[in-house]
């Protein structure tokens, strides 16, 4: 007997209503993209290794999943190196390409490679999946899709204010509270040169930025492993239990870092940007997060991070500002901001907070009945009618018994039911069967369009 499929762990298959609730976030993300004015564009689920390995730190490329190379791809490899068994220097022969580990240093790419074709500043979104060799658990998975929007040529800190008022957007036409933690990488370089370990800063970053996750005994603990002294680590703490609201913080921090100057510049951007938040119609909550670091080596200003603060699922949006990675792939001098919408948390928090009762998990919304041969040119007068006024209809493939296609009707949630029999064809009606409430309404087949308009459409509206 043969074993029962599966699938790799950390993936998921999606039913039809779990699609439809996922396309409900999708559409919803994107409407508000369109409504700020960026533009879609899609690339390749591989990049080449040479593109990805080095943007994400020494963490991020361990998560790569690597493409062997087709055909013979141990020709270049000898028998020494496979005895060594070195998997850096095998998997660098053996693979040159991988499936991307994010949507943004794609972009980068996307961007120096098509810069004659670009008018900047350039404003995308992209929604596509993406692939990282993590340990499966809940609410992180080996394939899922992010939903990135990211304007790049412009220093403007109007671009990070813009980006706040889209997730703010977003999630209240979602239903979710969010909390948006905000913080910057300068700060963070301040930070680092005031305890004395300017050189560390990636160090440092890695690790506080676990504190969440592993509590602030292991991170110092983690960052005494990796070579900071005891007095660094010692001089670390005030400044990561700082209290007060944004601008005692960024009041108290700026006594503390006076000698850096990238640290005073953070601090000045953070400050505009809180100000132009403050004077905003944005409703969730704004945070500074001192701890807030965000592992990607790329960033070089605000950084942002967005949880939902009914639901303890880890970050469900985040992003941050980037100077330099157009310049790894040979175009100084053009900086980006941008933000990833965590589509399948965004998902499971819907669901757990029960938000999805709302959606309509059927994409039909009128069934027509099959009597037979005899009546399917009246069923087809019938369908043209609904679908050219841009009504779901199906009509059922099988001729059979009412009650089995009652019966499907319901198990789709289809709300409304046509009935066109002998009777009905030779009088030029239809029966109408409201599934809600059972009523039946017989009208003539000439009234189809005004029942539409006035009750189709308007329950669809008020829905």
């Amino acid at each position: 007997m043969s074993s029962k499929p599966s699938i790799p762990k950390g993936t998921r298959d999606f039913s039809t209503d779990e699609m439809l609730k996922r396309e409900y976030i999708f559409e919803t993300i994107k409407q508000v993209f369109r409504l700020y004015g960026y533009q879609p564009i899609e690339t390749p689920a591989m990049e080449n290794l040479t593109t990805l390995l080095g943007k994400y730190g020494e963490e991020g490329d361990k998560l790569l999943f690597r493409i062997l190379n087709s055909g013979d791809f141990l020709s270049s490899v000898n028998d020494e190196e496979l005895i060594k068994r070195e998997p850096g220097k095998l998997s660098s022969k053996i693979c040159e390409k991988g499936l991307r580990y994010d949507l943004t240093v794609p972009f980068a790419r996307y961007v120096v490679q098509h810069r004659d074709e670009i008018v900047f500043p350039f404003k995308r979104y992209q929604i596509q999946p993406v692939w990282r060799a993590d340990r499966p658990q809940k609410g992180r998975y080996r394939e899922f899709f992010q939903c990135d929007v990211d304007v790049i040529g412009s220093d403007s800190l109007l671009n990070e204010y813009e980006l706040i008022k889209i997730v703010d957007d977003i999630f209240q036409r979602l239903k979710i509270e969010t909390l948006i933690k905000i913080n910057n990488r300068k700060v963070l370089s301040g930070i680092a040169e005031f305890i004395g370990e300017g050189e560390r800063i990636t160090d440092i970053t890695v690790a506080i930025d676990k504190i969440d996750k592993i509590g602030i005994e292991a991170v110092n603990a983690e960052l005494s492993c990796k070579g900071l002294t005891s007095e660094a680590i010692s001089n670390l703490q005030p400044v990561l239990q700082l209290t007060g609201n944004n601008n005692t913080k960024l009041s108290k921090l700026e006594k503390l870092i006076s000698k850096s100057e990238t640290g005073l510049k953070g601090i000045s951007e953070l400050r505009t940007l809180f100000a132009y938040i403050e004077n905003s119609s944005i409703i969730c909550d704004v945070e500074l997060d001192l701890t807030l670091a965000r592992g990607l080596n790329y960033y070089t200003g605000a950084i942002i991070e967005v949880k939902s603060k009914d639901i303890g699922i880890g970050s469900i949006c985040g992003g941050g500002r980037y100077d330099n990675l157009a310049g790894v792939f040979g175009m100084e001098g053009v900086s980006g901001v941008g933000i990833s919408f965590g589509a399948d948390r965004i998902y499971d928090v819907l669901n757990q907070l029960n938000l999805f009762n709302e959606v309509k998990v059927s994409s039909t919304e009128v069934l027509v009945v099959n009597f037979g041969e005899e009546e399917t040119d009246y069923a087809f007068q019938i369908l043209d009618i609904l679908r050219t006024l841009e009504v779901s209809t199906e009509l059922f493939p099988d001729s059979g018994k009412l009650k089995k296609q009652f019966s499907y009707a319901d198990s789709k949630r289809i709300p409304y039911i046509i009935i066109a029999g002998e009777d009905e064809i030779e009088n030029e009606m239809i029966t109408i069967k409201i599934m809600s409430s059972g009523e039946q309404r017989k009208i003539k087949l000439k009234e189809l369009k005004s029942f539409v308009k006035e009750e189709i459409k308007l329950a669809k509206t008020c829905g």
